[in-house]
């Protein structure tokens, strides 16, 4: 069993910056697309998002639960169903006690991709994740999946390393749908990092 693990705000849907409203949420350009592709492959979907907004006191778990449902509504026009949604309420700098801890699920970590894993019997090795920020990429690596990187400005600090250094960029979410359907018809060789569609990266 293999799995596309999708970063949510910014890479599965618009980035709207602590969003708990389900009537803002909205699917990144060509997301329905993209995942179908995914499902004809053969993965599992599985959503794993920061929500640093719950330690910083902005909002409560139970509020992602309209999110998580909504999302859900967007998604059954194109006939995709989400495998899992895991998010992270931690955050070093959070106002709430309990949250308020470094952990081991808060990407760049690769906590959540892990127990995904284990709860869905997931080959890791066999596994992309897919984000729109380099910590999304380090998680991925440290899970052991191949990783995407949405090019589309959301990285700004660009630190990179080999744990920081994607398989590939994509503009969007379907191109990187296309470059994922291409890499399983065509093993690639993962130690040079690929563009958009293919060629290697600068």
């Amino acid at each position: 069993m293999r799995a596309i693990f999708l970063d949510k705000d910014g890479t599965l849907v618009e980035n709207v910056p602590y969003n708990v409203n389900p009537a803002l949420i909205r699917l990144s350009w060509n997301a329905g697309p993209a995942l179908q592709i995914f499902k004809s492959l053969g993965y599992k979907l599985i959503v794993v998002s920061n929500q640093s907004g719950i330690a910083k006191g902005l909002f409560t778990e139970n509020a992602l639960q309209p999110v998580e449902h909504r999302l859900a509504e967007r998604l059954v026009q194109y006939g995709v169903t989400l495998d899992g949604f895991y998010y992270c309420p931690h955050s070093p700098d959070g106002v709430i006690g309990r949250y308020a801890i470094s952990c081991t699920c808060r990407k760049p970590m690769p906590g959540m991709l892990l127990r995904a894993a284990k709860e869905h019997g997931i080959d890791l090795s066999q596994s992309w994740m897919i984000g729109d920020i380099l910590h999304d990429v380090e998680a991925g690596r440290r899970a052991g999946c191949r990783t995407v990187l949405i090019d589309n400005g959301n990285e700004t600090e660009w630190k990179l390393s080999p744990l920081r250094t994607p398989d590939a960029k994509a503009a969007d979410l379907h191109e990187a749908a296309r470059f994922i359907a291409a890499a399983d018809a065509a093993p690639f060789d993962r130690d040079m990092p690929r563009d958009s569609l293919g060629g290697a990266a600068p």
